[in-house]
Order: structure tokens, then sequence, then C-alpha cells
């Protein structure tokens, strides 16, 4: 550990590498809305998250757990997935009269076409505003799940008790139809 008369212990949150402060200064001066994205190995997470001196206030959230009531029968921790969360925080986030917010992705690495960039990609095609570059989003193939019908299909080929052990929970050649169905039942309300 480091010691000496000048050394400054950082903030807990810090040292844990859960907030960087300095990014969350420059979200917060902005005065807008934050749209904050996290991720976990099962599932994607978004909110809409106002400022206030007690502590952030959340106005509207999704989760890709709630997609199976809209229909998504298929795994919730894929890019498609992040992408109908995305939609999903978008809509609800347009029906509370909200309609710009600020990208939050926290201490998340920020990489081209990942799940934070398909919960943008849905949050702006439901129709929300949010400063971005048009070049950091999944392909049109990958929201769609078409790479997970070819990638089975490739497997069904090559081993078949693997894409049994692989595809039990679902029917990979169905997701880019039970997307289409889920993206209509998100914008339908």
């Amino acid at each position: 550990m480091n010691r000496g008369p000048t050394y400054k212990v950082p903030f807990k949150r810090r040292l844990e590498k859960k907030t960087d402060y300095r990014k969350r200064l420059r979200l917060l001066y902005s005065k807008e809305k934050r749209l904050v994205v996290r991720k976990s190995l099962k599932h994607t997470r978004a909110q809409v998250i106002e400022f206030d001196t007690k502590g952030d206030k959340s106005l509207v959230s999704a989760s890709s757990q709630e997609l199976k009531k809209f229909g998504w029968d298929g795994p919730s921790d894929n890019v498609t997935s992040a992408y109908l969360t995305g939609l999903l925080i978008g809509k609800r986030t347009l029906d509370k009269k909200i309609n710009s917010v600020v990208l939050d992705i926290g201490t998340q690495r920020s990489i081209k076409g990942s799940k934070i960039y398909a919960v943008l990609k849905g949050a702006l095609d439901a129709g929300l505003s949010v400063p971005h570059s048009p070049d950091i989003f999944p392909s049109e193939e990958r929201i769609k799940g078409k790479h997970i019908v070819d990638y089975a299909e490739k497997l069904k080929k090559e081993d078949e008790k693997s894409y049994k052990k692989q595809f039990s929970a679902y029917n990979p050649e169905k997701i880019v139809e039970m997307f289409e169905k889920v993206k209509a039942n998100v914008l339908k309300g």
C-alpha cells in the first residue's frame, strides 16, 4: 500500500472499481437525465436516472427478464435481447414525457457492437434522443439474431450432440421470427 505524507486514499467505490467519479461528474454537469445500461452474464438492465442531492432517482427501468411478457422465449443475455430491452426502455421513457437523455455506461469498457450499444440502438429506434456516433452499433444481422441461426445450423451439421446441449432451452431457428413478433408487441405497448 502507498504511504507518505502526500498520499491521498481514494474513495471506496473508486477502489472497488464501481464508480468513475470524473466521468460521473461530467455527466452530472450536463444536467441531462442519464440512460444507465448495466449488463451481467445473464441479463441486461437499463434505467433512466435523474440526479438529486439526496441520491439518484430512478424514473424508468427495464430489464431483459421482462421480455417474456412480450413473447420472448430466447435467452436474455445476447445482443438481440439487449436491443429489445433498449426498445422497451425507450418506449417507457417517451411515455413519461422524457425525450432526451445521455448514455451512462459507468466503468464498463466501450466496445463497438456490444450489448451496451444494442440497448442504445433500441432506445433510439423507439424515438428517444441520445447523442451518439452511428458507427458503434452492432450490425442489423446481429440485432435480429441471424448470427445465432447461422451458428446453430453450422453446429447442427458438425456435432448434433453439442447442438442439443447448447440449444436445449429454445429453438434457435425461430429467433428471427420471435424477434420481429416481440418488437411489434413492445412498440404496441
